[in-house]
């Protein structure tokens, strides 16, 4: 059974504890079915029979290579047999994958077989046997069976990228079917989305592009030759992350296929926004709401705003505010009428995320660490119309040589530097985010550069650097309220383990030497903090708080999601500790924002188009006024990312960034997850649509 999944902060000490404990995959063919049931095919080795076909592909990860899968191909009496071998090593961890698939001739599946690691967190042991009428279908130990449809195929996530290929051969040699049953789970939609150019050196091919959806949640783009053999899968992982399988030999054009992965599928999202409904128009009203504008004036009973071309050109009293009559008329009688909200730590990995994000009213992100060809070619659609999606302001992840080393941007010294920054800045990135492998120099060498370029700092604090060191280097932000913690507490020796260090974060006293010495530092050097308290959150559960508990909109999401957020948490032997860690978390946020300094809330995508008001309630449970919350959300990310002038308030002259929320927030900080309507760009959007559109329950 795949265990829990969720995008991860490698440093957080919790999930070093995961990795060390974590479950064992069982080998492949446990508890097997009698071969006669199973029909056509025979499990042969490549010892059985002739290697007949066998190929590699180099993975990667944020464009990073970071192992390989090859599969051999061997023939045996009426069927095929392909043996696949599938590994990488992500930040000090190795996930390891084995696969066996069995078929006819025409690639109908006998037998599948899949067994080992899909991500550094997260487990999988699945099995498929076709019977003539039956599927049977193994999840761990636990058999079912199924009835076997007209047309069917077997996959399992993801990985391995052979099992993509194979996929798309047989759906072209059976008719190329609207949709596609799979096992062990699921349904997809395969879709011909034309050819590409791709340059290979001096080469060029025309190469055919297919989406596939279902696997994942969302698209995948696949790219094949004349042969329909694959060339290249750009995907994410099971933990969000960028994902990509090159055939060897085609690893020059990676820069170019996640380019164009990213503008193709932005396209389809473009053509389905079409069909989502909305107010749209050039004059737009939104009467009879209460409106809170994020100044922190009280709220206005009976408001109006009007918006002119997607700008805000008035606001108040309805009795003092005319428009004319052809203006199309959002009637917001019992509804709160807010800013739109920021997310400020976004990892915009998939374009799925643009309509999630807006239909949980977060019309502006800031996303701290992609690919460079995909975000920019993400932002740009978005910014041009060509997509759907908030607005993106985007930091560029550089990170130093290392074995936790993430991405392909490397900064080891000042001439580095220079290059990284300077060409993010100039492809317009606002900031640039520190990873957890640079060394002190470089951060020092990376804010001077993009200080002189009028750019702001933020990210991790690295692995052999604290928060006071980071700062006084020159970073402006810090992600991950873990840093703080760790300078608030007395030095341990050297010989410390993980464990013991999550126990002193859970005993600090916020009133002691080291706690208020930390306070006083960040708040004299103006530095902004960016939480993600609902990370941390995510390893709380057990038997006694579950997921659903804490965050109830883990059961409106897409099914491909639903089994990565089953069970969670941490061995029963560090749940106190976690908690009790977790716990002085929030009081820490708690206490840095009664001293002054900004908190702009972000959710480094726990679960999506939801974790974002959690983490709002997790605030208000820190000390912040649901007025303070929801400016974390609005108002102060405008300011931190200095564009307050245009965003962040409701105000004449902004763009009209507005949420319409059923109940009001100020008077329980739990109606902010009630977002019904949100406005971006001129278009009025029903959130419960833009949901669907991408898979989850409205």
């Amino acid at each position: 059974m795949r265990a829990s999944v969720r995008r991860n902060v490698w440093i957080l000490l919790a999930i070093a504890l995961c990795w060390l404990v974590g479950p064992t995959a069982r080998p492949l063919g446990a508890e097997p079915g009698s071969r006669a049931w199973r029909g056509a095919g025979s499990h042969a080795s490549p010892q059985d029979a002739g290697a007949e076909n066998t190929a590699k592909f180099r993975l990667h990860k944020f464009e990073q290579a970071i192992g390989e899968e090859t599969y051999v191909e061997t023939a045996a009496a009426g069927g095929r047999n392909f043996s696949i071998s599938f590994e990488f090593t992500d930040r000090g961890s190795p996930v390891p994958l084995q696969a066996h698939f069995t078929s006819q001739n025409d690639l109908t599946p006998t037998e599948f077989e899949i067994s080992g690691r899909n991500a550094r967190t997260a487990s999988i042991d699945e099995g498929v046997e076709a019977g003539t009428e039956k599927i049977r279908v193994r999840e761990g130990k636990a058999w079912r069976e199924e009835a076997r449809p007209e047309k069917f195929f077997t996959i399992a996530g993801y990985a391995p990228a052979t099992m993509q290929m194979l996929l798309v051969q047989y759906w072209k040699a059976h008719g190329s079917p609207a949709k596609l049953r799979t096992f062990p789970t699921g349904e997809v939609k395969i879709e011909a989305r034309g050819s590409d150019e791709i340059k290979i050196g001096d080469k060029t091919e025309q190469l055919q592009r297919i989406t596939i959806e279902g696997v994942i949640w969302g698209r995948e783009t696949l790219w094949f030759d004349a042969k329909l053999q694959l060339i290249a899968e750009i995907s994410v992982d099971a933990e969000f992350d960028h994902f990509e399988a090159i055939r060897e030999g085609y690893e020059p054009a990676l820069g170019t296929f996640v380019a164009r992965a990213g503008a193709g599928e932005m396209a389809a999202l473009a053509e389905m926004a079409k069909g989502i409904s909305g107010v749209r128009g050039d004059l737009i009203a939104v009467v009879n709401g209460t409106l809170i504008d994020g100044t922190g004036k009280p709220p206005l009973a009976n408001a109006t705003v009007v918006i002119e071309n997607g700008k805000i050109i008035a606001a108040g009293p309805r009795a003092q505010v005319k428009f004319p009559k052809r203006a199309k008329i959002i009637d917001a009688a019992g509804k709160t009428i807010l800013p739109g909200l920021w997310d400020m730590h976004a990892h915009f990995e998939q374009v799925e995320w643009g309509p999630i994000y807006l239909a949980a009213g977060a019309t502006t992100v800031r996303d701290v660490g992609n690919e460079l060809e995909f975000i920019t070619a993400v932002r740009d659609a978005i910014a041009n119309g060509r997509g759907l999606g908030p607005r993106i302001l985007a930091a560029g992840v550089v990170d130093g040589d290392g074995p936790l080393a993430l991405g392909v941007e490397r900064v080891n010294n000042a001439e580095q530097a220079k290059e990284w920054v300077d060409r993010y800045h100039d492809l317009g990135f606002q900031q640039i985010k520190i990873y957890s492998s640079v060394k002190l120099a470089s951060i020092s060498a990376i804010t001077a550069e993009a200080h002189r370029l009028g750019m702001t700092v933020t990210g991790h604090i690295p692995e052999g650097v604290d928060a006071y060191q980071g700062v006084e280097a020159g970073m402006d932000q810090i992600n991950h309220v873990q840093y703080v913690a760790n300078i608030m507490i007395k030095k341990l020796p050297a010989d410390a383990k993980r464990v013991d260090r999550l126990e002193a974060v859970g005993n600090i006293d916020l009133n002691s030497p080291e706690a208020q010495h930390a306070i006083a530092f960040l708040k004299s050097h103006g530095t902004v903090i960016d939480p993600t308290l609902v990370v941390f959150e995510g390893f709380i559960v057990g038997p006694d708080i579950t997921l659903a508990s804490l965050e109830p909109g883990v059961a409106k999401v897409a099914p491909e999601l639903a089994v990565q957020f089953a069970g969670g948490g941490v061995p029963p032997e560090y749940r106190e500790t976690i908690r009790k860690t977790f716990s002085k978390y929030v009081a820490i946020v708690g206490a840095l924002h009664k001293a002054g300094i900004p908190i702009v809330a972000g959710t480094d995508q726990s679960v999506p188009g939801y974790s974002l008001y959690r983490e709002m309630e997790l605030y208000v449970e820190a000390g912040f006024t649901p007025m303070e919350a929801i400016q974390a959300a609005t108002i102060v990310p405008a300011r931190v990312m200095k564009v307050d002038g245009e965003l962040g308030t409701i105000e004449a002259g902004k763009r009209a960034d507005l949420i319409l929320v059923d109940g009001n927030p100020l008077e329980n900080i739990h109606n902010i997850r009630n977002v019904k309507t949100v406005i971006t760009g001129g278009v009025a959007y029903d959130c419960a649509e833009l949901r669907k559109s991408v898979g989850f329950k409205p």
